[in-house]
């Protein structure tokens, strides 16, 4: 039933728009890195440990070479300098490279291209080791079944305790009752933090923090789950913030499957400086593609703070950005979860139709693609029985569009983090919705001149018309417009950009060059 009332003209011409908004930012991605690249490249060397009072080996080293100017450099060069200079292991690198002269001498061609030798062997090295972990989630998954109705929308629910042992048991009995895909939100405002905690972790507040260890924990006890079950469970997180590039590193180690992962939302809605976002986005999601690991993109939060009537074209320009976005970083339409949601208000009449237009408008612009549908939030009240009904028509609409990853809203959305009751009742509904609806969308067609047609046009116009604009201005001068989400930002405004570096003409990053031939 995902009917297309545009023509194909207007999104020929709207994709050769949002390639020119991506592409301007591209050339001034392409001439910097940042502390959170940088700190990657030396945890994928196997710098993962934490030093004092737990703070991570690889920020000590990156914000030193940082302090004395030399990051533009490479973090890999100085690291290979270290080894070749005598030391014998890691740890002992570290040390010399914290005590690095920031007048350091430079070498001759033939010791640098040493030492580019040296580091290009040991990032082959790590890489084969991340590429046998990436093989060993696919041939599990290949191993079961994929999905627990056939045909319907993987069923995507949250688990948000703060202690990832009961988070564990949370996920579990998710998946027992159904559940494709287990989300661990995370800690609030982690995303602030320009390091990733170390260890398990058992206190958060509104979600558990985004750590490899927790990582591991989660994907050893899923997969558990998984054999048990004979089906395929998913892990996702968060791959979003200050630490974009590091967390989509540990998720690609600890064999996730999704990870949230947006060109804008930190710049929108966590006031994170721009230029740090659009690089650091760049370089996550070429791991993502590397590992084969799913992105959600964040445009459900646009019509949060904007109106979703009103708003809606916004969500579609978005999206056509986003996907110019993950293009450049080499991500495959099979890996690029757009994320849209159900957030009109419903007090207003034909909310069903109108947004049964965008749920189809969104399936068919990007049919290849895993879509991911969220349920009403902004709306949502206490009475639990209104949310379950409001949610079971998102459950309706994701269904009867064939959208590829349903998040399934949760009756008390509005008063408490979710019990294991609510996840049951959630899931129960979803499963009476797939099996009622099955072939709905086979059977029912929309009129040419109806509201649904008339709505996909409007949105359309609205979101071709604002693609025109950004292209001609640039994306910076449209955010700081406020044309995405009402949210205006500036360039030099927002955190963390004192972590953007300038890369020198001889700047070395030995993963970043396997990363940019292709995936694994």
């Amino acid at each position: 039933m995902a009917q297309l009332f545009v023509e194909s003209e207007k999104i020929e011409r709207a994709r050769t728009l949002a390639a020119q908004v991506a592409g301007g930012v591209q050339s001034m991605i392409e001439r910097h890195t940042t502390v959170a690249i940088e700190r990657t490249v030396l945890r994928l060397l196997g710098v993962s440990g934490a030093g004092p009072r737990g703070a991570p080996l690889c920020n000590l080293i990156v914000d030193r070479l940082l302090e004395k100017g030399l990051l533009q450099r490479g973090a890999a060069y100085w690291l290979g300098r270290a080894l070749k200079s005598g030391a014998t292991d890691p740890l002992a690198a570290i040390e010399r490279l914290l005590h690095t002269p920031a007048a350091s001498a430079p070498l001759s061609p033939e010791e640098d291209a040493a030492i580019y030798e040296l580091m290009r062997t040991e990032t082959r090295s790590a890489i084969d080791d991340l590429k046998r972990r990436i093989v060993e989630r696919r041939a599990l998954k290949e191993s079961l079944k994929v999905g627990s109705s056939p045909d319907a929308p993987w069923k995507y629910v949250i688990v948000a305790t703060g202690n990832i042992y009961d988070d564990i048991d949370q996920a579990i009995a998710a998946a027992d009752q159904g559940a494709d895909v287990i989300a661990v939100i995370r800690s609030t405002a982690q995303s602030l933090l320009d390091y990733v905690p170390h260890g398990a972790t058992t206190e958060g507040f509104g979600g558990t923090f985004a750590t490899q260890e927790n990582f591991r924990i989660m994907r050893e006890a899923l997969d558990k789950a998984s054999a048990r079950l004979g089906r395929y469970v998913h892990l996702t997180n968060y791959s979003s913030g200050l630490c974009m590039p590091e967390i989509a590193f540990m998720a690609a180690y600890e064999r996730l499957d999704m990870l949230l992962n947006d060109a804008m939302y930190g710049i929108l809605f966590r006031d994170i400086n721009m230029r740090r976002t659009f690089i650091d986005q760049y370089f996550s999601r070429r791991i993502c593609a590397f590992a084969g690991i799913i992105i959600n993109t964040g445009e459900d939060n646009y019509i949060t703070t904007a109106d979703a009537d009103e708003a809606a074209h916004t969500v579609i320009a978005s999206q056509l950005i986003n996907e110019a976005f993950a293009k450049n970083a080499g991500l495959p339409h099979s890996l690029i979860g757009f994320g849209h949601s159900f957030e009109i208000d419903p007090s207003r009449e034909d909310t069903l139709l109108r947004e049964f237009a965008m749920a189809m408008l969104v399936r068919r612009l990007f049919p290849d693609s895993p879509c991911k549908y969220m349920p009403p939030t902004k709306h949502k009240e206490g009475d639990i029985f209104f949310s379950h009904a409001y949610d079971i028509l998102a459950d309706l609409v994701g269904i009867t569009t064939r959208q590829g990853i349903q998040l399934l809203g949760m009756m008390t959305e509005a008063m408490h983090n979710p019990f294991l009751m609510d996840r049951y009742v959630a899931l129960r509904g979803a499963d009476y919705i797939y099996k009622a609806a099955r072939h709905l969308g086979d059977e029912i067609v929309f009129k040419d001149d109806g509201i649904v047609a008339r709505r996909q046009r409007e949105v359309f116009d609205k979101a071709l018309a604002l693609l025109e604009e950004a292209a001609a201005d640039g994306m910076v001068a449209a955010i700081g417009k406020g044309r995405f989400g009402d949210v205006k930002r500036r360039e030099d405004g927002g955190k963390g950009l004192a972590g953007v570096v300038e890369r020198a003409t001889n700047y070395f990053n030995p993963f970043l060059e396997i990363l940019e031939k292709g995936t694994a």
